[in-house]
């Protein structure tokens, strides 16, 4: 029987030591957890924005099965590998390799970001509770400040609760998502069957017509395949579900995140973009994506708590990781202490609806900027010693800043934001790969320059 996850908290969160073998779990804690959190609050906003950017059917589904199968490879043989082989968190291992000082800059910039991400989630759910109060403005696609005072009520009520749930720790925040998963994955399904018979015309070329929204750029096959793979490129290729899966007692629970991929991140965006695509028939360019309202038309009260409850299995770990990555920049705060930190800067982006409303854009801008220090780790797990490198050197030699690690996150990524600019990429998602294997080269020659003595030789003060 495992322990209550209220007592001892710190030690059963394991932040700064490998995971043990009695606290290693089986694949029913990673299953239930991912498909809860990708078939959620984020393919509410992800599906209709695809519609906006004028996607077409078959460049829909076939850069959906093929960009999610490339995402479920990678967390399978990269994450998963890592994790299972260090049981560290990405922010221990991270102080192993990069040093004190660098790491607490990349753990504050880190926890910010998925702060970002859960306050869009609350954001969601808030465009549900508010459906029954006139007085509630709902957001539209060029909203960017808060709607008024009853909307910033609602978003700090959610947050609250949401926070409160994530201080209890991994085992909590999975039997929330086990619970949810199942049922929500229902509600994509409902929404999307009760719409069908409302739509003008049921031609698949009449609702995902390929002709963009407003201002919106095109994206055809190439952009859904590499948002798929990309659009959690922090999570995976970016190691930060090392903090997840270092628990996993066999490498098969590696696979889990095929749940949510192509139960949430296939299925429901197909559904929700559906949802939308009606709001396109009977508004045009004014139709709002705001998913409270267009699950409630669809099949009413039970939608709207289907919205609630996808926001919360979104936001829930992603405010769990942001605990950690606070108590990584500040390792004398207790785990429920800075979760409930993270949970408060959460709660203040939830009032901003830019996060979700631009939510193509913000997940890509996110990995590419996460994404470059997994390929420090995986070139401090699997090619250090081949390479000549010292595996861990921050801890082997005592450096507080590695400037080679500093150099190779922050360069590749400043290339790839201004790349992404200046070839007018419609997607930012389109740089990330570039970006991750130019970082994890410019390690390998930086290290060999930089380091070239032994690391014990080449201490900081």
């Amino acid at each position: 029987m495992e322990n209550s996850p209220v007592e001892n908290l710190a030690a059963e969160e394991y932040e700064n030591e490998r995971v043990p073998e009695k606290a290693q779990k089986g694949p029913s804690s990673f299953w239930g957890m991912y498909a809860g959190e990708h078939t959620a609050g984020t393919e509410f906003m992800i599906g209709p924005l695809f519609v906006a950017f004028g996607v077409g059917f078959g460049d829909l589904i076939l850069g959906l099965i093929l960009g999610n199968f490339a995402a479920v490879l990678t967390w399978r043989y990269l994450t998963t590998t890592v994790a299972m082989r260090t049981r560290y968190t990405l922010y221990h291992k991270l102080e192993m390799i990069c040093g004190r000082r660098l790491v607490s800059g990349y753990n504050l910039a880190n926890g910010l970001l998925f702060c970002f991400l859960a306050g869009a989630m609350v954001t969601v759910s808030a465009t549900a509770v508010g459906v029954p109060f006139e007085n509630v403005q709902m957001p539209s696609f060029n909203d960017t400040m808060p709607t008024g005072l009853a909307w910033s009520v609602v978003v700090v009520i959610i947050g609250a609760v949401m926070t409160l749930v994530a201080t209890r720790g991994y085992a909590t925040v999975a039997k929330v998502a086990n619970y949810a998963a199942p049922w929500m994955f229902l509600i994509f399904i409902a929404a999307a069957l009760a719409t069908i018979p409302k739509l003008d015309s049921r031609q698949v070329n009449d609702i995902w017509t390929g002709i963009p929204t407003g201002d919106n750029m095109k994206i055809g096959f190439w952009g859904v395949f590499f948002f798929a793979w990309f659009c959690n490129a922090a999570m995976h290729l970016g190691m930060s579900d090392m903090s997840v899966l270092r628990y996993a007692r066999k490498a098969s629970s590696g696979w889990a995140p095929a749940a949510g991929m192509y139960l949430g991140h296939c299925i429901a965006w197909i559904c929700a973009s559906l949802l939308f695509a009606y709001q396109i028939q009977r508004f045009g360019d004014a139709a709002s994506p705001a998913p409270g309202p267009m699950v409630f038309e669809a099949i009413g009260w039970v939608g709207l708590i289907c919205v609630v409850i996808a926001g919360w299995t979104t936001a829930n770990p992603t405010i769990y990781r942001a605990g950690l990555a606070f108590q990584g920049v500040l390792p004398k705060l207790s785990r429920a202490k800075a979760t409930l930190a993270a949970g408060a800067v959460c709660t203040i982006a939830g009032l901003f609806p830019a996060f979700a409303m631009q939510l193509l854009d913000f997940v890509g801008i996110y990995g590419m900027v996460l994404a470059p220090v997994g390929a420090i780790i995986v070139v401090d797990v699997f090619l250090a010693d081949k390479l000549g490198i010292a595996q861990d050197p921050a801890a082997q030699g005592g450096l507080s800043f590695n400037m080679a690690a500093l150099i190779a996150w922050v360069v590749p990524a400043a290339i790839g934001f201004w790349a992404v600019g200046f070839f007018e990429m419609p997607l930012p998602t389109y740089a990330t790969l570039p970006v991750w294997i130019g970082s994890g080269i410019c390690y390998i020659i930086l290290s060999k320059i930089l380091y070239a003595k032994p690391v014990k030789a080449v201490q900081t003060a």
